[in-house]
């Protein structure tokens, strides 16, 4: 019977250092909570928007919502060394243009309505604190129109990505 417990633990403990072997060499997949670092670049309309070449790769927590959903959804399962092209919709990347995100603006809103541009960034905050960013479409002589989408609403996002690390 000494034998047979013996034998039973010896098994055990072999079983359970090939698991230790064996999980120690399997990469980490990506999955909610993971640290993961990773270079890309975004292109958007055949035009390079954003990479990461020459700088320091991204690096973010999965799940926490700190990357747009869409690229996000299709981060997860991928290990350290995987690369893809990753295409976002606009619904899972900066939304739809929204028409009513548009705005005219009288110039006396502004300090120095007279230096305003087509394609300027302009700043303008709510009554309950919130900034927002948008962009001057046209000057007209007493009022501005402003954009205020993401610049990047109702585009198709093409990331090319490469999966550094995961922890």
């Amino acid at each position: 019977m000494k034998r047979m417990i013996l034998l039973f633990c010896f098994i055990m403990l072999c079983t359970g250092v090939v698991y230790a072997a064996a999980k120690k060499g399997e990469k980490n997949m990506i999955q909610a909570g993971s640290t993961v670092t990773m270079d890309y670049t975004l292109t958007v309309d055949g035009q390079v928007e954003d990479s990461s070449q020459g700088k320091e790769p991204l690096t973010f927590v999965m799940g926490e919502g700190k990357i747009i959903p869409g690229l996000e959804r299709q981060l997860e399962g991928l290990t350290q060394g995987d690369t893809r092209t990753i295409t976002v919709s606009p619904d899972e990347g900066y939304g739809q243009r929204n028409p009513e995100a548009v705005k005219e603006i009288d110039k006396s809103a502004f300090k120095d309505a007279s230096a305003m541009k087509v394609g300027q960034v302009v700043t303008a905050h709510s009554q309950s604190g919130h900034t927002y960013h948008g962009i001057i479409t046209d000057v007209r002589d007493k009022t501005v129109m402003v954009d205020f989408n993401h610049p990047l609403a109702g585009k198709e996002l093409k990331f090319d990505v490469k999966i550094v690390d995961v922890k």
